[in-house]
């Protein structure tokens, strides 16, 4: 999240005009139509709940993918079909990757970014890799999940492609990051403009993940009778982690609608719309340490 910056204006600015230069992360006073002032304190907020929310959660992440990697060791016989054990353990590697990533994205949250520019970039290539990898992963399993019953050549050359896949879609991410010296530095992950080429691929890979892939693999699974095994306990676990991100899609498309000026903000739109996406996002985070304990659960059951 962008760090605070105040507009001050004694005239009566458009609300319009001014969305066109600040973004929404951005604590802002300005004058709403001649009304009364708009205050945006969602970032002041976020640097307050975000470094302990990220650090509990990664924490109880590190504990359940610990757990579930145990597991995996102890009892290899116990994870066939639809939940292969292949396939687990590579959803464990990606929810540990993401979870690795929250300790720094902690501290640039409560004390500003120092690492700079480079590992910002790198902050959030990690952070879209694992959520791609995860993503094409659910869908490998759900549509062609036979493949991962047996760690053969087969199933290794699809591993090796669902990883490097996820790297190349997470790469617009990494290069639309930044950061920016406001009062305090701040590790972006919007740096360009919202309509610029990079960003909008970036933000048609994330609906993509968020929204169509989910949607699309439900409409697979019940159109096709030998798919509904993705329903069983133990893959529909593997699940939670769309649900748990849908919202954040829906949250990623209102956003470019308003930052594009495609619907008309109005003051309480301005005040409100951060919170409501960057709840959306926090739900989405919890699939690190949710991810494990659900896929152990249905495990045991």
């Amino acid at each position: 999240s962008q760090s605070p910056g105040v507009l001050e204006s004694e005239n009566s600015l458009d609300l319009l005009d001014i969305m066109g230069n600040f973004s929404y992360d951005d604590n802002v006073t300005f004058l709403d139509y001649g009304a009364a002032p708009c205050h945006n304190q969602y970032c002041p907020v976020f640097q307050r709940v975000a470094p302990p929310f990220l650090a509990v959660t990664c924490a109880a992440a590190a504990l359940g993918t610990g757990a579930l990697l145990v597991a995996l060791a102890k009892r290899p016989h116990a994870w066939g079909w639809p939940q292969s054990r292949a396939l687990v353990a590579q959803l464990a590697a990606a929810m540990g990757l993401f979870a690795a990533v929250l300790p720094a994205v902690a501290v640039g949250a409560g004390q500003g970014w120092r690492l700079g520019g480079g590992l910002c970039r790198v902050t959030h290539l990690l952070w879209h890799w694992s959520l791609f990898a995860q993503g094409l992963l659910l869908g490998s399993g759900c549509c062609c999940g036979s493949v991962w019953c047996r760690w053969d050549p087969r199933s290794r050359r699809l591993a090796v492609a669902t990883w490097a896949g996820a790297l190349v879609l997470a790469t617009p991410a990494a290069l639309t990051s930044g950061t920016a010296a406001a009062p305090e530095v701040s590790c972006l992950r919007r740096s360009v403009d919202v309509l610029s080429p990079l960003y909008l691929l970036h933000l048609g890979l994330c609906l993509g993940l968020f929204l169509l892939l989910p949607a699309g693999l439900l409409v697979a699974v019940l159109a096709a009778p030998r798919l509904r095994a993705g329903w069983e306990p133990g893959a529909g676990a593997s699940w939670l982690f769309f649900a748990l991100w849908v919202p954040y899609g829906v949250g990623l498309a209102v956003d470019f609608l308003l930052r594009a000026q495609l619907l008309q903000p109005t003051c309480g739109t301005f005040e409100r719309f951060d919170y409501a996406l960057g709840l959306s996002e926090g739900l989405g985070v919890l699939h690190c340490c949710l991810g494990p304990a659900a896929l152990l659960a249905a495990r045991l059951c």
